[in-house]
């Protein structure tokens, strides 16, 4: 029993910071999530619609704030820290991990829980199967306490280790924040070409039933004797036959496709996903380097995608001076796209060359130099 609750013990504080640690590497993505959260809530329990809208505005202060609290905890597990009292903050954490897992799950409201960020996509029972999991562990550390006895850090050492360790991972978080992710799991990331994800990776291949005086068999193309009657058709390769990337469409002013101008040549992408919350005080440098870029001996096209309507672009285009071609697709593409508003993506026929915060707008020639 002393080496099951140490190794149940092990387990829980590490799954913990893995978890919290994942979604620090990008709080704009775990604040995407919670809003998702806040607006199925607010929809289905519309006499605290307005609580949960407080709370969707406050999404990337809780992204930080939750993530850095998973982390904390596991390192105050692994270290005995106050022990009891980790372990009462765990299960509160668990038991509402869990109930959003099971209300996503059980009403089919939220596809991903975003538990593991997009670095492990889970199912909703997944999610909630993982859940009881760890609530299971917590149970056998939280009965076999009486192995947990040596403190690993205590007193003022515990005090200043425990500090450092909020320090850091808060610190983690709030540089993700106003940067990119430190590590990119998401489709349009550097190195992959667009092009390529939005074609399957190998052709459908399916497996077909029949059916013939009272007889099933299965067969992997159609058979020629027509005396065999059709049932089913299951579909062998999901994962490879389906494309990476579904929804990305481009269209200009009057709705006419433009993905292909992504696509070739040399390309300086401005992502503007709201232009409402956009930052609007970088735009003048923006535009400096877009100026530069079109006089550039790399032949650097520059265009600008947003999900603002026609209307409200026209007139925010002319505000912030900005003279490029714009087209416009969905906003949670965009959002995919790149994790800052407004944001720059480097494009080499469809490959993507590099990525770029607003905070961290570069110059011409790192631009050229990536190309």
């Amino acid at each position: 029993m002393r080496l099951f609750t140490r190794i149940c013990w092990a387990l829980l504080g590490i799954v913990f910071i893995f978890s919290g640690l994942i979604k620090l590497n990008d709080p704009v993505g775990t604040a995407i999530k919670l809003e998702e959260y806040f607006e199925v809530f607010a929809i289905d329990l519309p006499s605290l619609a307005g609580f949960f809208d407080f709370f969707k505005d406050q999404s990337r202060f809780l992204s930080i704030a939750l993530s850095s609290l998973e982390v904390i905890l596991g390192v105050a597990l692994l270290l005995r820290w106050y022990l009891r009292r980790t372990l009462y903050i765990l299960l509160a954490l668990l038991v509402f991990f869990g109930f959003l897992t099971f209300y996503s799950a059980a009403f089919n409201k939220v596809t991903d829980c975003g538990c593991f960020g997009d670095f492990i996509k889970l199912t909703p029972w997944t999610s909630f199967v993982k859940d009881l999991i760890l609530l299971a562990l917590w149970g056998v550390v939280f009965v076999g306490q009486r192995f947990l006895r040596h403190r690993f850090v205590q007193g003022t050492a515990g005090l200043m280790t425990m500090t450092f360790v909020s320090a850091l991972v808060i610190g983690i978080g709030v540089r993700a924040l106003g940067h990119l992710p430190y590590f990119d799991f998401l489709p349009y990331k550097v190195g992959n070409n667009i092009g390529q994800l939005m074609k399957p990776a190998k052709p459908a291949k399916y497996r077909y039933t029949f059916e013939r005086n009272g007889e099933t068999k299965e067969f992997d193309e159609f058979p020629s004797d027509t005396t065999w009657k059709y049932k089913a058709m299951t579909l062998l390769n999901p994962e490879e036959s389906r494309p990476v990337i579904t929804d990305l469409t481009l269209t200009d002013a009057e709705g006419n496709d433009a993905t292909q101008q992504l696509l070739t040549g040399n390309k300086l992408v401005l992502i503007v996903q709201n232009s409402n919350k956009t930052d609007r005080d970088r735009f003048e440098q923006l535009n400096a380097l877009f100026a530069g870029a079109a006089k550039s001996r790399k032949n650097i096209g520059v265009l600008t995608i947003t999900s603002t309507s026609a209307g409200k672009f026209d007139s925010f285009r002319h505000e912030m001076n900005l003279a490029t071609p714009y087209y416009f697709t969905d906003a949670t593409v965009l959002k995919t796209m790149i994790r800052s508003n407004p944001g720059l993506m480097v494009l080499k026929n469809g490959t993507v060359i590099a990525k770029y915060h607003y905070h961290d707008i570069p110059a011409l020639f790192e631009i050229e130099k990536a190309l």
